[in-house]
């Protein structure tokens, strides 16, 4: 594994240049100690990737955006839960998904770890493993290091959470979300193109591409439709789009409203709508959530209780 990226660390667009090697923690809340917070084969995303056997995800602790309602807070902020794990371990655990039958190898917020990530994909593509490989990120990387990922991953699952960057500031500290998403994005599709195939029944499980995530946030209807807008004007109306109702109030909200609430029926109706009105052909839609199977606890072994 080349390491040298750790030190200074600029991996994502906060560049702290941090040296992580020697144990400093980066924005990010990591060393280079890799640190994985649960893997397994999991149900509950897109049904074009996790198909009739699962997504093979590995979740990492860490993240370089620190968004206040992170469904995932238990391991992406500074005192995450985690365990240290080897490269062979790493390696162990990918050949466990493998064996089970998942459809691709799932690597969520995967970019604060990459040079573990990317010598273990090479790795297992000299043995002979051909899934794909899925970089399942906030949509808040460096543009630079977009087609370095390339090399190794077959499909990008990319947010694009703020069209507001007041929004974004407030949400994450950093007004750039927008303009550095939206270029990462655009370099995503340049390198793989839209998503396919694109089937919303799972029956056969996406190859390659890129699907854009957008989270309908409470209260903030009208950043959803700006966000609809800018990536309809961007890509057109066959970007592959999932658009989320899901959100779920976590204990850091809970005195910041209107993100202390779930989203009303009417909010994801209006967004919904909106798309429609886009003619977004390749859009997949959640009903508003009414239990917390997929509200991760990754105190849990298994953190999905809605997982097999």
């Amino acid at each position: 594994m080349n390491d040298s990226l750790y030190t200074p660390c600029r991996l994502c667009p906060r560049q702290c240049a941090t040296d992580r090697r020697a144990g400093v923690p980066g924005v990010c809340g990591e060393t280079a100690e890799l640190r994985i917070a649960s893997y397994g084969s999991h149900v509950g995303e897109e049904p074009c990737l996790s198909g009739t056997r699962g997504s093979g995800t590995l979740f990492f602790s860490g993240c370089a955006c620190h968004c206040f309602f992170c469904q995932n807070w238990q391991i992406s902020n500074a005192d995450s839960t985690g365990q240290p794990t080897s490269e062979e371990q790493f390696h162990q655990m990918a050949l466990d998904l493998i064996t089970k039958g998942v459809h691709n190898l799932n690597f969520v917020t995967p970019d604060h770890f990459w040079p573990h990530i990317e010598a273990l994909c090479a790795r297992l593509r000299a043995e002979g493993v051909t899934i794909p490989f899925l970089f399942n990120s906030s949509g808040y990387q460096r543009p630079v290091m977009i087609s370095r990922y390339a090399t190794q991953m077959d499909i990008f699952l990319p947010d694009f959470k703020f069209a507001d960057p007041q929004i974004a500031h407030a949400v994450m500290g950093d007004e750039r979300y927008p303009e550095i998403t939206l270029e990462a994005l655009r370099l995503m599709i340049a390198e793989k193109g839209f998503l396919e195939p694109f089937d919303p029944t799972g029956i056969t499980p996406a190859q390659r591409g890129v699907l854009v995530r957008h989270l309908v946030l409470p209260g903030h209807i009208d950043n959803t439709l700006r966000a609809l807008d800018v990536l309809h004007q961007e890509f057109g109306r066959w970007l592959p789009l999932s658009l989320m109702s899901q959100y779920t109030p976590v204990p850091a909200t809970h005195q910041r409203p209107p993100f202390d609430r779930r989203l009303t029926a009417q909010e994801y109706q209006t967004a919904l709508d909106h798309a429609q009105a886009l003619e977004f052909e390749n859009l997949l839609i959640q009903p508003l959530a009414n239990s917390d199977d997929f509200l991760p606890d990754f105190e849990r072994a298994h953190p999905f209780k809605g997982n097999p």
